[in-house]
């Protein structure tokens, strides 16, 4: 099933959260409201919040509760990207400049804390402690996801486990919290919601390793940011790790250097040892293989719940 298909499904669900963003966007501070419009209307898929609909749907809930948390759930996903941007230094995302670009860092950040406080205001007044548990778990764990990135930069030691731990905290937690809150209003049992977080962090895993895969190999205008991007940061991805694994010692030692200085200079060399390598096919095949467990983790639910 394509993702329009899924979409489909939940289409009206998907404009009711719309209407929510808008209202719960408000502010009296006119930049506030500037700089968390213009980055929630900058042309994402919102999928975390369609997890929650589509899991919520699948326990045949029927209530107006998983629009409040789709919402809740975007709001802390629109502040992490606030954040990462300005820790990144990135000035494209999307194909549109970043909201750090546009407004500037110091507006950026500010208007990330006040969506992160809007989330936990939203939080409160849905008043159900498990609900809360689970978000509030989930953000923190991603700022920890944020710091270990930051100390991975630049850092050509990074092995597979490392990479992926960031992965499981930076981007795979609010999947799986978005996937269990949806199972958690459905009235899941809690080792059926439990299947639903297993499901939701091998999907977020899957999507990040594409993520990588693509600022390799995707095309700028479909991916909406610049190729080499991470080795630019001096991020070191998983195509990169496999080059150091298992090239020659001269493409190993070409992308150690690219990550510890950081920059392009070496992107095309460093681009062609990943091709020499098979880097992108075994980076895939580590996507394929998180979202066959994914599918497994679906598989195990009672029929009525799919």
């Amino acid at each position: 099933m394509k993702l329009e298909s899924l979409f489909n499904l939940i289409g009206s669900d998907m404009q009711a959260v719309d209407a929510v963003i808008r209202v719960r966007l408000h502010s009296d501070v006119v930049l506030v409201r500037q700089v968390a419009e213009y980055i929630t209307q900058s042309g994402g898929k919102r999928l975390r919040p369609a997890l929650v609909l589509l899991s919520a749907g699948a326990f045949g809930y029927r209530g107006t509760r998983h629009h409040e948390l789709a919402a809740v759930v975007e709001f802390i996903h629109t502040a992490t990207l606030l954040h990462d941007d300005v820790v990144d230094e990135s000035d494209l995302r999307r194909g549109r400049e970043t909201a750090n670009a546009l407004f500037g860092n110091a507006a950026s950040v500010l208007v990330g804390d006040f969506l992160y406080s809007r989330a936990f205001q939203m939080m409160v007044e849905i008043d159900d402690m498990r609900v809360m548990r689970v978000l509030s778990d989930a953000t923190n764990i991603i700022a920890e996801g944020e710091v270990l990135q930051l100390m991975n930069c630049h850092d050509a030691d990074v092995d597979e486990q490392r990479y992926l731990q960031v992965i499981r905290y930076k981007t795979a937690k609010l999947f799986e919290a978005s996937s269990q809150l949806g199972a958690i209003v459905g009235g899941a049992s809690p080792q059926v919601e439990q299947q639903m977080a297993e499901f939701g962090m091998h999907l977020g895993t899957a999507f990040q390793l594409i993520d990588d895969v693509l600022d390799y190999s995707g095309a700028e205008v479909e991916t909406g940011k610049h190729l080499g991007d991470d080795l630019a940061e001096g991020k070191p991805t998983l195509p990169l790790i496999y080059v150091m694994q298992n090239g020659t010692a001269e493409q190993a030692t070409c992308v150690r250097r690219a990550i510890e200085n950081g920059g392009r200079e070496d992107f095309q060399a460093v681009l062609a040892a990943i091709r020499a390598t098979g880097a992108l096919e075994h980076a895939t095949k580590q996507a394929r293989a998180e979202a066959d467990l994914a599918m497994a983790a679906l598989a195990l639910l009672p029929l009525r719940c799919c």
